[in-house]
């Protein structure tokens, strides 16, 4: 092993045990997830109670409680042997370590070509700048699932497919790298029937594990839910708020912070169908490329960051864990193509680093709306909407062999 390559796993490691630690340190809980709903919701499950997303409703998808549960079993020895407070808690880091260590292991390699070494680098300081969040909420278990799974597309498309199906029965967003797969990739049909297959069976446990009425619920309990304060759409009514003609209230439902505004429940409604169409309208632009000719290392990684942002610039929810969605795509679109991938990388740190500032550091003078949290809002939110245009523009900029034959 290189050098480097080593100095490059022992940054990646460091990171980890800082931003373990910054969990514990930093204000406003931000590993409050993983203790309070985390740990009862698999409790509750083991003891033979309800059992989220089976017995009752839930808003994540169902397999979402499988690294909860491993939690609990990295946790018995510390809680059983020795009464260690805090084992949850310590379980969760080591088993979001542990899965960011193989994915890290399967990009980075024994030696670590160039392009594979600044993937490497991208991600430690993504990590780094986003902090305690990218490593305490669900979101971190399908990260490294997403980066293993984009990385074997093209050498192993199959169990690619199964890995990135998997981890979007975890949390919804991976799908958008089986989605982009579909259109970019010449093992489309494969990919499509993988997919397919793995959700029909999953599905048919679920059914069989009596989750038959709350089977997608998933899907349904977030119709309902209003304007989150960090939300994209939300900023103008953050301004609002700040100058005293908006309030920020708390659902009990949801857990989470809320506009109180009007027209903000009508911009809400209108989000989840605007997702839909700008998803579509960059999904035909992708096929439009791959039928004429694009090949696979220039379409799916732009089309893979467009379709991320644009679940997160349209979405009503703008919770600080979505900035970890946008790391496998960059990591990808620097292996496949690292010389155009520098833009949409910097802007990506940039992003992490103003969502940590947000939260948790300023996040309690946000709730109170005051100027410099609102203000550090409004240009994260203002360079989501960058980063999707230059994602866009980059797509749309992707050669077709037809302006190769011309070349």
């Amino acid at each position: 092993m290189k050098f480097r390559t080593i100095g490059l796993w022992g940054a990646f490691l460091a990171v980890h045990i800082l931003i373990a630690w910054q969990g514990w340190a930093y204000p406003s809980q931000p590993m409050g997830d993983v203790v309070l709903v985390y740990e009862p919701w698999s409790a509750a499950a083991l003891s033979g109670g309800s059992i989220v997303g089976i017995t009752e409703p839930w808003v994540y998808p169902q397999l979402a409680l499988l690294p909860m549960l491993l939690t609990q079993l990295l946790a018995w020895p510390l809680t059983a042997l020795v009464g260690m407070p805090g084992a949850y808690l310590i379980g969760w880091a080591v088993l979001i370590t542990a899965l960011d260590a193989v994915a890290f292991g399967v990009l980075v390699g024994r030696t670590g070509s160039a392009p594979r070494r600044s993937a490497g680098w991208f991600w430690t300081a993504a990590l780094l700048l986003l902090g305690p969040i990218a490593m305490y909420r669900i979101d971190a278990v399908t990260v490294p699932l997403a980066v293993i799974g984009g990385f074997w597309l093209v050498k192993r498309p199959g169990v690619a497919t199964v890995l990135l199906t998997i981890a979007a029965w975890i949390k919804i967003w991976p799908g958008a790298l089986v989605l982009a797969a579909v259109v970019a990739a010449k093992s489309r049909m494969r990919v499509l029937l993988t997919a397919a297959a793995v959700s029909a069976a999953t599905v048919v446990v679920l059914f069989l594990r009596g989750a038959d009425r709350h089977l997608f619920g998933f899907l349904t309990e977030q119709t309902g839910r209003g304007l989150q304060i960090e939300a994209v759409a939300a900023t103008p009514f953050m301004w609002m708020a700040h100058f005293g003609a908006a309030s920020v209230d708390y659902s009990f439902d949801i857990l989470t912070f809320q506009i109180s505004a009007p027209g903000a429940e009508v911009l809400a409604a209108f989000l989840t169908p605007l997702m839909v169409l700008v998803t579509l309208a960059v999904v035909v632009l992708g096929a439009v490329k791959a039928m004429r000719g694009a090949s696979f290392p220039r379409l799916f990684p732009p089309l893979t960051l467009a379709i991320v942002v644009t679940l997160i610039v349209t979405n009503k929810v703008g919770s600080p864990q979505f900035q970890t969605w946008l790391i496998a795509p960059v990591v990808l679109w620097i292996i496949f193509d690292r010389t155009r991938s520098g833009v949409p990388a910097g802007l990506v740190l940039a992003l992490c680093g103003l969502t940590c500032l947000i939260y948790p550091l300023t996040y309690d003078a946000l709730l109170r709306t005051e100027l410099l949290p609102v203000l550090l809002l409004t240009v994260r939110n203002l360079l989501l909407v960058v980063l999707l245009v230059i994602s866009t523009r980059a797509l749309v900029r992707v050669p077709t062999s037809h302006i190769s034959a011309r070349r």
